[in-house]
């Protein structure tokens, strides 16, 4: 069996504070918290921490402990610490950084070494699956003894949000309990009490958003490191605080021993597949509700279009077809006049997509296609031909069947319901209104899921889609009226019951314009509105969102209408390969650049760009 390949780094990478704190790891719970930070151990999102915590959604998620950070004592006396902080104004201390040898992600653990003389000590981090609890464990590798603190940096705040008020700190066995919220134990607790003040977030700066705030001291754990393999180790974690987690050496090897079988349960054929198999696995959460997918670490929740678009690559290419099948009756349930209800990370419900829809269609289409599963395909058809037929009588925000042609027509004012969804102070920035090219290609692929039952309707829209869409040069219109040269038509040759064959001189074009190492540009360079870099501000980046910014999911529907033509492009799949240690390590962005040399942005850990790498390369 293929394992995923070891993502270590030496001491060129994790002593440069640019180049190491701009790759992140992330260890999940299972739940939608996590554990999330970067290799020199800077924490420049207002979201690093080490146990963020999940409340009744993912999204709605909650920061506590911040940070451990390590100070060692020495036989000579001198104290050294191994932590790594900014502060208002940018100065950096600690800089334990300078004093790391190696990094190491392995098994989906991370794993640090410092070095200090002869004493090399090392530190690992993971959590309890279907808990938020996470586990530090440091080890004396080599030299000493060493005396070890660790003070705990805390919070308990809103995840998007920045500590300000004082935290509630109670005494409890082997440490204390901050709000009420949250235990941390472990070895020799003394109490402190005040505030470490202006910590700063340079990526939070950077994406002009607030980028500072103060943390709590609430204390330090003390232990002796008298000997090579000694080891000090401390929890933290939320819920049921009068219920301890295992010991943290055990969590840690037990979270080693769940992640080689997640991978080995997906079948890896290489070790690529292996790593993007254990980073899917980030993204498939049990919820109240059951099971759900986490759209993109750290910022996402759950939404029903990512979901869909994520469910062949998470579920299907992973063996979790049973786990997949109560999600897909889980999101049936929410079908209203047609059309599936999409969680919104401010913890509503709503029922404001065009394409989630129809890109469930497709989910339960391969669902049964891949596994056979009849029961699933007879238990869901009624609902599935009742999306069809609020479509065709006409649903929510203009979304309905032209009688003319058979064609969807969607849109109402102020709105935006494909994909390309971004807005700027409330305005669309691609509202793409009427016929949309994807919208459209999906529209008749669901129609053919559902067999002879709308065969004349399915027969109707192909023929107009034909009629409609093409352009003289081969490509085909993003919208009836409108055609800038965007990624959506792949859609139209990419689906497994989509309305055209593909041109390989069009794909070519489509390749030469939009293609990049790091994905498919959402609009071709030169064309009216083309924003090149996906930086600054809110308002600014959610501009150039769909206008230009690289989408690596688009990768997969690029591969998928090329192997319709029987041609593999094994070297656009490379370029993956190498993302897999620039950014989110192990996993694959959200976004990236248009222009070279297309820095990767947004999420660092995105589900249907991992998903969709994973199901041209598996399925």
């Amino acid at each position: 069996m293929s394992v995923p390949f070891p993502i270590t780094f030496g001491p060129q990478v994790c002593t440069d504070l640019t180049s190491g704190s701009a790759r992140e790891w992330l260890v999940p719970d299972g739940t939608g918290g996590y554990a999330m930070g970067t290799l020199t151990g800077l924490r420049t999102r207002r979201y690093h921490g080490l146990l963020v915590v999940a409340g009744m959604t993912p999204a709605s998620r909650m920061l506590g402990l911040a940070s451990l950070d390590a100070v060692l004592t020495l036989p000579s006396g001198a104290r050294v610490r191994l932590g790594c902080h900014e502060w208002s104004g940018g100065a950096v201390e600690p800089r334990g950084h300078l004093l790391l040898t190696s990094f190491a992600l392995i098994d989906g653990v991370p794993r640090w070494r410092w070095r200090i003389g002869d004493v090399v000590i090392e530190r690992e981090i993971a959590m309890v699956h279907g808990r938020p609890s996470v586990a530090v464990v440091h080890r004396l590798i080599a030299g000493g003894p060493v005396r070890l603190a660790l003070e705990a940096l805390c919070a308990w705040r809103d995840a998007h949000g920045a500590q300000s008020t004082t935290l509630d700190v109670a005494a409890a066995a082997d440490g204390c309990v901050v709000e009420g919220a949250y235990r941390i134990s472990g070895p020799g607790f003394t109490p402190a009490g005040e505030w470490f003040r202006g910590a700063r977030y340079r990526e939070e700066a950077a994406r002009g958003l607030q980028d500072q705030e103060d943390l709590w001291y609430a204390g330090s754990f003390h232990a002796a490191l008298d000997r090579s393999g000694a080891t000090a180790s401390c929890a933290a974690w939320a819920g049921a605080l009068d219920e301890p987690p295992p010991p943290a050496t055990d969590v840690v090897d037990a979270a080693r021993a769940r992640n080689r079988a997640v991978v080995a349960a997906a079948r890896p054929a290489d070790p690529v597949q292996a790593t993007l198999a254990l980073a899917a696995d980030a993204f498939v959460v049990r919820t109240r509700n059951g099971p759900d997918v986490v759209a993109g670490y750290p910022w996402f929740g759950a939404w029903s279009r990512d979901t869909m678009i994520s469910y062949e690559g998470l579920f299907l290419a992973t063996g979790r077809a049973s786990l997949g099948r109560d999600l897909l009756r889980a999101y049936a349930a929410t079908l209203s006049e047609g059309m599936l209800a999409n969680t919104a990370d401010t913890g509503g419900v709503e029922y404001n997509t065009v394409d989630g829809t129809l890109w469930f269609l497709h989910a339960v289409d391969r669902h049964v296609t891949v596994t056979g599963d009849t029961d699933l395909a007879a238990e869901l058809r009624p609902a599935l031909a009742g999306v069809i037929e609020h479509h065709l009588a006409g649903t929510r925000y203009g979304i309905r069947a032209d009688p003319a042609d058979g064609l969807l027509v969607q849109g109402a004012p102020g709105t935006a319901l494909t994909w390309m969804d971004a807005r700027v102070d409330g305005v669309p920035v691609t509202a793409r209104a009427g016929k949309a090219v994807d919208v459209n290609a999906l529209w008749i692929n669901g129609l053919a899921t559902l067999g002879s039952t709308f065969a004349p309707v399915h027969a109707r829209a192909r023929e107009s889609f034909a009629r409609a869409f093409p352009t003289p040069s081969g490509l085909l219109r993003d919208v009836l009226g409108d055609h800038p040269l965007r990624p959506n038509q792949l859609l139209a040759w990419s689906l497994p019951h989509a309305p055209l064959r593909p041109d390989p001189a069009v794909l070519a074009r489509i390749g030469a314009a939009l293609l990049t190492p790091a994905g498919l540009r959402s609009q071709a360079p030169g064309t009216p509105g083309y924003h090149g870099r996906h930086r600054g501000g809110p308002a600014e980046r959610d501009t150039a969102y769909h206008t230009g910014t690289v989408w690596p999911w688009l990768t997969g529907p690029y591969v998928s209408a090329w192997r319709r033509l029987g041609v593999e492009v094994p070297d656009v799949l490379a370029d993956a390969e190498r993302h897999l240690t620039e950014f989110g390590l192990g996993s694959i962005s959200e976004t990236a650049d248009g222009d070279a040399p297309h820095g990767a942005t947004g999420c660092p850990f995105q589900a249907w760009s991992v998903a969709e790498h994973l199901r041209v390369r598996k399925l």
